[in-house]
């Protein structure tokens, strides 16, 4: 697979900690601001989501295929091992990272993969509604985002509160949804993806978190990741939903850096 120019910011300064971004991005802003007081922080979109190329033609975008393109992205952005933090779609590319030995460590929140079938249609089809819903309102995503109400349609099965969530955060998620190409082939692909057990050689240490009102993937999955991975560290995000960094970001930063500084 050819290197892709995958889209990346950098914030703050200190050892470097990359943040796989992908429909969350924008709900990830407040983490980045308190990651970045410690860390020179950077945020990379998934192939195929905000700024960044699709994986190249007749290339299925599977969670590991975009786990090898973010892990090939690394040395050219200077980056040898570092650790990595990812939600969802980007926690799982996450850990196939850590897998492969492309980076030093993983902090992963609500990792899909740790479902069954009926549970993988289940959240995949809420995303599907968000996802028809972004498009019918692409030109104006302040429709939906300026109004409670719909924030909370929109975001359910996301957010614990998605009645909170700032009104620019949530039309920057509805735009990026909406105009995303990565989100249908990538959306089909993961539906069979299950997360697989670590070798016991695989020498990198990795935190788990799962929101306790998760919706999406819900929290009992979490019991499937600590008998799955028995070697990793795992917290509970009191009060959170899928996506915690609206929900509770000090919550979200202290699980990052405190698995960061041991």
């Amino acid at each position: 697979m050819p290197d892709l120019d995958l889209a990346s910011r950098r914030l703050g300064s200190g050892p470097p900690l990359v943040v796989v971004l992908q429909l969350d991005r924008d709900g990830w802003a407040p983490v980045l601001k308190r990651l970045a007081r410690e860390h020179e922080v950077v945020a990379v979109d998934l192939p195929g989501f905000g700024d960044s190329p699709s994986l190249p033609e007749g290339t299925t975008p599977t969670v590991e295929a975009l786990a090898t393109a973010v892990a090939e992205w690394l040395p050219g952005a200077g980056l040898s091992r570092p650790p990595v933090v990812g939600n969802s779609l980007g926690g799982a590319v996450a850990l196939e990272m850590a897998r492969s030995g492309a980076v030093g460590g993983v902090v992963t929140l609500s990792p899909i993969g740790l479902w069954t079938r009926a549970e993988a249609a289940y959240a995949l089809g809420s995303l599907r509604v968000a996802h028809v819903m972004a498009r019918a309102c692409a030109e104006h995503p302040g429709w939906v985002a300026g109004h409670p109400i719909g924030r909370t349609v929109a975001f359910w099965q996301l957010s614990a509160r998605p009645w909170r969530i700032p009104e620019a955060a949530a039309a920057g998620a509805l735009r990026n949804l909406a105009r995303s190409p990565g989100f249908e082939p990538t959306q089909r692909a993961a539906r069979a993806y299950r997360l697989r057990a670590f070798a016991p050689e695989v020498p990198v240490p990795v935190t788990v978190g799962w929101g306790t009102r998760d919706l999406m993937t819900p929290a009992h999955q979490a019991l499937r990741a600590a008998r799955l991975l028995p070697g990793a560290r795992h917290v509970s995000l009191k009060g959170c939903g899928h996506s915690p960094m609206s929900d509770d970001p000090e919550q979200v930063t202290r699980v990052v850096l405190g698995s960061l500084n041991g």
